[in-house]
């Protein structure tokens, strides 16, 4: 499965280059919500991102199954990489899920329940 579409990526970039202007103008980060939700089929992984640059470094929530999801950085390529089984298995994105709140929303959430809760 292709990770992101030609329209997530764009949304993703955009949403990098609006939090860049909106930080020279020390307007502060935007919360964006979530764009995309990544998932790992046989584990609890799980990237909520709102961003990517054209270097493909993503931000977003991210949560490896450890009981402390936070906020940080994942290269697309990791991502597209990461693979089990002999490579069988490998992460995949929640074509089905939209965001009912901002970033931030999840990330609240996430620290309170130890996990994503999406």
């Amino acid at each position: 499965m292709q990770l992101l579409t030609t329209s997530l990526r764009k949304q993703l970039i955009a949403n990098h280059h609006a939090n860049k202007k909106a930080q020279k103008e020390e307007k502060g980060a935007i919360d964006f919500a979530p764009v995309v939700k990544f998932f790992f089929p046989i584990g609890a992984a799980t990237w909520l991102i709102t961003e990517m640059d054209e270097e493909e470094m993503m931000f977003g929530l991210c949560d490896l199954g450890h009981g402390f999801p936070e906020l940080g950085y994942v290269h697309l390529h990791e991502l597209q990489n990461t693979k089990f089984m002999n490579g069988m298995v490998s992460v995949e994105r929640d074509k089905h899920w939209k965001a009912k709140g901002t970033l931030q929303d999840y990330t609240n959430k996430a620290q309170l329940h130890g996990r994503i809760v999406a």
